[in-house]
């Protein structure tokens, strides 16, 4: 199970979209292949030209999905321009805010985060599950908030 589907599951949301996040949130950065390696692998700060280059990969992977015929791809499609949105409305690449965005987006931003925070990174350590948890209840009504 991925973490996206744990949070669908932990919602207690219907097992028909438990199993559609199940194969839909993992292509959730497909864009990434349009973005340099430079950048993708960059030791330290993108700048400001650098994350507006960053920032195309989730309306780029929307184009590489919007045609799909399956449930799970059509739903990777919304996942894709949405899970780099916050609650506050301060996300990209849409600046939706609250509920006003994709409920499976919202779910694998949370999932995303936590990969991020808890995996090595070329500029960062991992951190600790514990510092890991603590920064996202931090970030809840600003950037996270699933119902």
């Amino acid at each position: 199970m991925s973490s996206s589907s744990a949070i669908a599951r932990g919602m207690v949301l219907d097992d028909e979209f438990v199993e559609q996040i199940l194969w839909a949130a993992p292509m959730h950065d497909i864009g990434k292949i349009s973005i340099p390696d430079s950048i993708l692998q960059k030791p330290g700060k993108l700048d400001p030209g650098e994350w507006v280059i960053m920032r195309t990969h989730t309306t780029i992977g929307a184009e590489i999905l919007r045609d799909a015929v399956a449930d799970s791809i059509r739903l990777d499609e919304a996942i894709t321009l949405s899970h780099h949105g916050k609650w506050g409305g301060n996300g990209y690449p849409q600046g939706l805010k609250g509920s006003g965005s994709h409920l499976a987006g919202r779910i694998v931003a949370m999932a995303d985060v936590f990969d991020a925070l808890t995996s090595e990174r070329p500029y960062k350590k991992p951190f600790p599950l514990e510092k890991a948890f603590a920064i996202i209840k931090e970030s809840r009504g600003s950037h996270f908030t699933l119902m």
